[in-house]
């Protein structure tokens, strides 16, 4: 299969690196179109008011992989390669594989997310692939498991996103894969406040998970229950989150049948 890659961890981070070269040796055909430097957390921005420049990448790759540097976001990243870059279309975008997990309300904020967002806007079945650490850096059982998921997710009726989290441990201790639905992850966002060395106040955001929140409202009574991402990494397992961009809550359309003007 033709798939593109992309991330929003820039063009030299391991987890793409690693990702790719995997999916080249299993037989597909590769191409990398990802940002030229770190875009974590840009969500689904997009350039409109300069430039978007790509430049060529050799020696980061496999030999085989065409490999393309983007000025841009990584939404920029997959919208360009859609478009502009590649002369057919991909059987499949897969973006990562991410340092750090996206988990439940991250996905919002997420660029590796959006990257495979993208992908599924122009019609293409997607996956986003994120390593659930920032500590841990070994990727090979997060690449193993994106492989193993790219046939199945083309067998899909497309098209489809799947939001894909692998537990930060070897292979062999992985326990196996669960669909879930999405938890929550509560943030104390810490804005610390500093002086440039010219006097001016500026501000530095420095988050961090206080807590992943294992009930949030699920499914109607009776209905059947799906396990929370935020759990289900926890004990071992890889998470497996079909995505959409349509964001209506539709549970809530009956409460405001009554509204008027």
């Amino acid at each position: 299969m033709k798939i593109l890659v992309s991330n929003d961890d820039g063009v030299f981070a391991t987890g793409i690196r690693t990702l790719s070269n995997a999916l080249a040796v299993a037989g597909h055909e590769v191409w990398v179109v990802c940002p030229d430097r770190e875009r974590s957390a840009t969500g689904h921005g997009l350039t409109l008011h300069k430039p978007i420049r790509s430049e060529p990448v050799s020696g980061v790759f496999a030999p085989g992989i065409t490999a393309w540097a983007c000025s841009g976001t990584p939404a920029d990243c997959v919208k360009l390669a859609l478009e502009a870059l590649l002369e057919t279309p991909p059987d499949l975008v897969l973006s990562g594989i991410n340092h750090g997990a996206n988990l439940g309300s991250d996905v919002l904020y997420s660029g590796t997310v959006s990257a495979a967002m993208e992908g599924l806007l122009d019609g293409i079945s997607s996956m986003a692939v994120s390593l659930a650490s920032f500590s841990y850096h070994r990727f090979d059982a997060a690449a193993q498991a994106a492989c193993g998921l790219v046939a199945q997710l083309a067998a899909l009726p497309p098209p489809v996103l799947l939001n894909v989290n692998v537990p930060p441990v070897e292979a062999e201790k992985i326990k196996g894969l669960q669909v879930a639905r999405l938890g929550q992850r509560r943030y104390h966002d810490l804005f610390e406040k500093r002086q440039d060395p010219r006097g001016k106040t500026y501000y530095w955001l420095a988050g961090e998970v206080l807590e992943d929140v294992d009930m949030v409202d699920g499914p109607e009574p009776g209905a059947v229950q799906i396990p929370l991402d935020v759990r289900a990494i926890r004990d071992n397992y890889v998470t497996v989150t079909p995505l959409h961009y349509d964001l209506t809550a539709y549970h809530s359309t009956d409460q405001l049948s009554d509204l008027s003007l």
